[in-house]
């Protein structure tokens, strides 16, 4: 394979600025494709992806729009299709986390946890598959949770989501296989993030005593992963949940 396999594609990677977020992007300038980095309020964070990509010789900019705002979606698509020509590539990694049991869990929390994990999923997804028929070709990569498999105390509005996304994910890629499109899920386990870092010491050794490979995930280890499944080697693979957790879920 080629070493800029990507070579003339154009990704866009929401939730792009920090975390596993930022490693995808990167990873998939690095196999030559001109990335566009989505974020919300972040900006200097944006910002630093972008440089960190073109420092290393790579294309990037950064383009702010909430994933769960149906109307700015559009305009952000829109504005990618008239600058770079199409998408080729969609990552939906933009998410947030609002954990507590389900008598304590407020209906505006649950609402803002399924608009942008799930709702912001479907939204960028329909926009991007917009382009992708018209090249027939594209591939998209929704960020699930090992979570949505195994359910987790407190979390109930993150897991429903999640679980959301396999299954739009499965639909999805029944629906647009024949115009050349694979749809796929990445499903992490925890990942050594900034989301992450507010877990005590105890609660880590806890969790990596579970995962039979002995330690957490680090944002390469999921990038890689979504790197295959944008790539031309991953062309007959569609439908499928990737599971990056080292061994936690089988």
């Amino acid at each position: 394979m080629s070493d800029a396999p990507l070579a003339g594609q154009t990704a866009l990677v929401t939730g792009g600025s920090r975390g596993i977020g930022r490693a995808i992007a990167t990873r998939l300038a690095a196999l030559g494709a001109g990335v566009v980095v989505n974020y919300l309020s972040n900006e200097e964070a944006a910002a630093e992806t972008v440089r960190a990509i073109v420092d290393a010789g790579g294309r990037a900019r950064a383009l702010r729009f909430d994933v769960g705002d149906a109307a700015a979606v559009r305009e952000a698509f829109d504005d990618v299709v008239d600058h770079e020509g199409r998408v080729d590539i969609l990552v939906n990694n933009a998410g947030l986390a609002i954990d507590g049991l389900l008598l304590r869990l407020k209906d505006d929390d649950w609402n803002r946890v399924l608009q942008t994990n799930l709702t912001g999923v479907f939204l960028c997804a329909r926009a991007a598959v917009r382009s992708m028929i018209r090249a027939r070709y594209g591939r998209i990569v929704n960020l699930t949770s090992v979570v949505a498999s195994m359910g987790n105390p407190g979390q109930v509005a993150y897991a429903a989501a999640k679980a959301g996304v396999v299954g739009l994910t499965r639909s999805l890629a029944r629906e647009v296989a024949s115009r050349g499109i694979t749809v796929n899920a990445l499903a992490p386990g925890l990942v050594d993030t900034e989301m992450s870092g507010g877990l005590s010491g105890a609660q880590r050794d806890a969790y990596t005593a579970l995962v039979p490979l002995g330690r957490i995930a680090t944002g390469d280890d999921v990038a890689e992963a979504a790197a295959f499944l944008c790539s031309p080697a991953s062309a007959y693979v569609t439908g499928q949940v990737l599971h990056v957790n080292g061994g936690l879920y089988m």
